[in-house]
């Protein structure tokens, strides 16, 4: 692993760990509150439905008063008929049963009677229960539904839930029932409401709750994706910075080894030219010297005068070779004569060495910089371009010799006030450029061209098929000036 992705991890990884702890946290408060919120909804709510089954049974037991209570003067005024006699107590509960069967509030509110025995005596939406023996009913959980109404009313009235049929559907429902005896008949009077709709309000109740958790949850994981995007981007921004900057301190680095290569070069050519040059043609008039009296003195030794002429040619040799190398060092004449100069000279020494017909072509003006100008001459060109552009031309031609195998080539420099090109072409059997680029060994070439131009803003643009092949190197006079200005405050 590496280090970037060591501190990618270490920004990423705590982050989305308070994430996930904030979104565990948000989820047990936001879960503990929605079952607070229910269960005190469900308390409200019972407790608003238990008052209004206590309204309603007020409201039955007053419409039955006076029938229950005869003797009060409300109930003589009301019921002037009835005496206190066994057949009238029996009219009165009749009559009484009468108006409570009467009495509902929608299709599953209604009243019911029952004595405290157990036996049904009025049920509007199930007759077929009244006069039944109901003490013994259990419901789908084994309670004793009437039983504990029954015990309920005993003790002046309460509240009991237990399962029972709801009319509008038919099937079992939970229930909340309110009773209240009437102690002289013996009987138990009640009504109760479903708690099914109860149930599906606090159900919908959970359900929004339970979507605002989730949504909550989800806006967590938004903001967590968000998070981690800027983190990455934030990375990525560093990484290209980070590349960018590391990528511009390779090419100063590559550039800085191609000058010393070229001081080191030419440091090398003026030592061999000035130095074992200079002292190899010393040693060669000193041998021509001795030679020369050899041949005219009086005594002649073949031997010795043979030895001499062949060390002579030996040394001419060696001389030759020691020039040679230091002109593909780095050539004088490209620092005196300029580069047009040094590049005629290249064209026409690897022609003479090879059986390539090699032309050299100059358009516009290239004077060295060493020449002294006049008010209309041209500027000469930068060190730098001059440099570049020679060893374009030198890698190219050497490329030409030695895989092209190509019968004619050209070099045609073109330079004017703006920019300066170097084109190279040849009849060789061409190349694949794609592969050659792409290929870290075949194409070291072409990558060192353009290494070499990209600090001075150039170009290199290569076009290549069978019997046609063509290196073009591009230059900007004006950034061409400004490196040259930058490399000689550099080695100053």
């Amino acid at each position: 692993m590496t280090l970037k992705t060591r501190i990618f991890l270490l920004a990423v990884v705590p982050f989305l760990a308070a994430i996930a702890g904030i979104g565990i946290g948000v989820r047990q408060q936001a879960t503990a509150l929605a079952q607070t919120q229910h269960a005190t909804m469900q308390a409200a709510y019972l407790s608003s439905k238990e008052i209004e089954l206590r309204h309603y049974v007020e409201l039955a037991t007053s419409a039955i008063a006076p029938l229950y209570a005869p003797d009060s003067d409300s109930a003589a005024d009301s019921a002037p008929d009835f005496t206190a006699t066994p057949a009238s107590e029996a009219a009165r509960q009749r009559a009484a049963l009468a108006v409570l069967q009467k009495m509902d509030f929608g299709p599953d509110g209604y009243f019911f009677v029952y004595d405290l025995h157990g036996r049904s005596l009025m049920h509007p939406r199930e007759p077929g229960l009244v006069g039944q023996d109901l003490w013994n009913l259990r419901d789908p959980q084994g309670s004793l539904t009437i039983q504990q109404l029954v015990a309920a009313a005993q003790h002046g009235g309460g509240y009991v839930r237990y399962m029972w049929h709801r009319p509008s559907t038919g099937k079992l429902a939970p229930k909340l029932g309110y009773v209240v005896p009437l102690p002289r008949w013996g009987w138990m009077i009640g009504t109760g409401i479903y708690l099914d709709d109860v149930d599906s309000t606090l159900a919908h109740i959970d359900e929004r709750a339970s979507a605002n958790i989730e949504r909550t949850l989800q806006w967590l994981g938004v903001i967590a994706l968000a998070g981690v995007g800027v983190i990455a981007l934030g990375a990525l921004v560093l990484n290209v910075s980070e590349y960018r900057s590391t990528d511009a301190k390779l090419k100063r680095l590559a550039q800085q080894v191609v000058e010393s290569q070229e001081q080191e070069r030419a440091r090398l050519s003026r030592e061999l030219h000035d130095g074992i040059s200079q002292m190899l043609v010393s040693a060669k008039l000193l041998l021509e010297s001795a030679l020369a009296r050899f041949e005219r003195g009086e005594t002649r030794v073949a031997a010795a005068e043979a030895s001499l002429a062949t060390g002579l040619t030996r040394l001419s040799d060696t001389l030759r070779e020691v020039r040679r190398i230091s002109h593909a060092l780095r050539p004088a004449m490209l620092d005196d004569l300029g580069l047009a100069a040094a590049l005629e000279q290249l064209t026409r020494e690897l022609a003479e060495e090879t059986e390539i017909e090699i032309g050299f072509t100059l358009s516009g003006d290239c004077p060295p910089r060493t020449r002294t100008r006049t008010p209309t001459s041209a500027a000469p060109l930068p060190d730098a371009v001059n440099t570049v552009l020679f060893r374009i031309a030198q890698e190219a031609l050497t490329n030409i010799v030695k895989h092209a195998q190509a019968r004619r080539a050209a070099l045609t420099l073109a330079v004017t006030p703006q920019a300066v090109s170097l084109s190279i072409a040849d009849n060789g059997r061409g190349f694949d450029v794609a592969h050659a680029l792409a290929d870290p060994r075949a194409g070291m070439g072409l990558r060192n061209m353009r290494e070499r131009l990209e600090p001075l803003g150039g170009t290199l643009t290569v076009s290549s098929k069978p019997g046609h092949t063509v290196v073009s190197a591009w230059v900007p006079i004006h950034a061409a000036h400004v490196a040259d200005t930058t490399n000689e405050v550099r080695h100053t």
